[in-house]
């Protein structure tokens, strides 16, 4: 089992940066995928960013790309999502998740999930 909490949430005007963490416990995360995702009040949740378990490649929705950075410390056994320039639409409730499947661009790939930190972004 892998226990995942997120942190570093909060509020932050726009064009303001803001990192997130998402802790790990109970195994190590280095040889799982670990994704970040959002979802906001009445809509689905969505995929932001990725980061395959050798650290090597990362990938971004096209509302990240740019802005946000995904990155992993496995000594730390911690990933973090670095978010800059941020928008309105990017409030949101982010967590973080751990999985093995290639499909990592979707929720169903992932079998362990944080309960989530919540991102508010104001005009």
């Amino acid at each position: 089992q892998v226990q995942l909490v997120e942190s570093g949430g909060g509020l932050v005007q726009a064009g303001g940066s803001l990192r997130l963490s998402c802790a790990a416990s109970g195994r190590s995360i280095s040889s799982y995928n670990m994704g970040w995702f959002r979802q906001a009040p009445g809509k689905e949740r969505e995929f932001v960013a990725v980061i395959k378990w050798n650290g090597g490649y990362t990938y971004y929705a096209d509302s990240a790309k740019g802005r946000f950075t995904i990155s992993r410390d496995n000594a730390k056994n911690t990933v973090y999502l670095q978010m800059n320039s941020l928008k309105p639409e990017d409030t949101a409730v982010y967590s973080c998740a751990a999985g093995y499947s290639y499909k990592y661009y979707v929720s169903s790939a992932y079998d362990y999930w944080g309960q989530g930190t919540q991102v508010t972004v104001s005009s």
